[in-house]
C-alpha cells in the first residue's frame, strides 16, 4: 500500500504552513495513495476531512492512521481524544491509532503507568470498533517490553524514525520477533541524505533522483516507509519507486552510512 505521510515536524515543514491541500489531493487521485499517516499534533485534522471528501477516494479504501498526543494520555482522556480526532477528521473510526511518544508530558506523572493506561484505553477503542488496529510510534525496546509486561500487549505496528543515518537495527529485530510492523519515517533525514555523496553516485547510476535512492532503500529493507511532501511534482516522484532495483552492494553501501544521528527527537532515553 502506498503511504502518504502527513506527520509534521518542528522543522522545514511545521503544522505552521507545512500542509498542502492540493498536494494532498492529488496524492489520493492520482498516485494511488491510500495509507494516510496523521496526528492531533500537527493540527489539521479538520483540514484533512475536507480534503479526504474533495478526492472522492471510498472511505473502505482508505488506511488513516492517526496518533494520541501525550498530553491526552490516561484512560478518559484518551477515549474522549481519539473521538473527538473522529469527528474532526469526519470519520467513524481510524484503522490504526496510536500512542505517539513514550513520555507523557505530565509532570508528577509516570510515565510507565500512564502509557499503560492509555494502552487500556486503545484496548477497549478497538473492542467499540472505533480503531480497527492500535500501535504505538516512538517507543523503544524497554517501552515496549514494558508496556507487555503491563498490559499484555503487543502492538500492530511501531513508527519510529529511519533512514541511512538512523538505523535502530535492534529494535528492528525486537519488533519483527514480537509481530511487531515496524514503520519508518523521514526517510530521507529531513533533507539531508539528499545531498550525501554516496546517494548522489548512486541516484546517478540509476538515473534516478536522490529521494528515490532513499526510499528505495526503505522499501529493500522491508520497511513500512512514508514519505511527505508537500509539493505535488515531489508526491510523484516519491511514488515511482517500484520500477528499479538496488544492487545487494548498493544497499550494503547507503546501510553503512549509519552514524546514528536523529534528525527527529530521540526518545533513547525516556523512561
Amino acid at each position: 500500500m502506498k503511504c502518504l505521510y502527513l506527520y509534521f515536524p518542528s522543522r522545514g515543514t511545521s503544522p505552521f504552513g507545512g500542509y498542502s491541500d492540493e498536494a494532498f489531493v492529488y496524492a489520493l487521485r492520482e498516485c494511488g495513495i491510500r495509507h494516510l499517516d496523521a496526528s492531533k499534533y500537527s493540527g489539521i485534522e479538520e483540514q484533512l476531512a475536507v480534503a479526504i471528501q474533495e478526492s472522492c477516494v471510498p472511505r473502505s479504501e482508505l488506511w488513516i492512521t492517526n496518533k494520541l498526543w501525550p498530553l491526552d494520555y490516561g484512560y478518559d482522556s484518551a477515549m474522549e481524544a481519539c473521538l473527538a480526532s473522529c469527528t474532526r477528521m469526519g470519520i467513524d473510526y481510524f484503522d490504526m491509532y496510536m500512542l505517539h511518544w513514550p513520555d507523557s508530558m505530565q509532570p508528577g506523572r509516570s510515565n510507565r503507568e500512564l502509557r499503560a493506561e492509555s494502552w487500556r484505553a486503545l484496548e477497549e477503542l478497538e473492542k467499540l470498533g472505533r480503531c480497527r488496529s492500535i500501535g504505538v510510534s516512538n517507543f523503544m525496546i524497554h517501552h515496549l517490553q514494558q508496556l507487555k509486561e503491563d498490559c499484555g500487549a503487543v502492538p500492530h505496528a511501531n513508527q519510529v524514525e529511519y533512514h541511512v543515518y538512523q538505523q535502530p537495527r535492534q529494535l528492528v529485530e525486537y519488533c519483527r520477533e514480537e509481530g511487531i510492523v515496524f514503520q519508518g519515517y523521514s526517510p530521507l533525514a529531513k533533507g539531508q541524505a539528499l545531498g550525501d555523496p554516496t546517494v548522489l553516485k548512486l541516484a546517478e547510476k540509476y538515473g534516478r533522483t536522490p529521494a528515490q535512492i532513499c526510499i528505495r532503500w526503505n522499501i529493500q529493507n522491508e520497511v513500512v516507509t512514508t514519505p511527505k511532501s508537500t509539493k505535488i511534482e515531489r508526491v510523484r516522484e516519491n511514488c515511482d519507486v517500484f520500477g528499479f532495483q538496488l544492487e545487494d552492494a548498493d544497499m550494503e553501501e547507503l546501510t553503512q552510512l549509519h552514524d546514528g544521528r536523529h534528525v527527529c527527537w530521540d526518545p533513547t532515553n525516556v523512561e
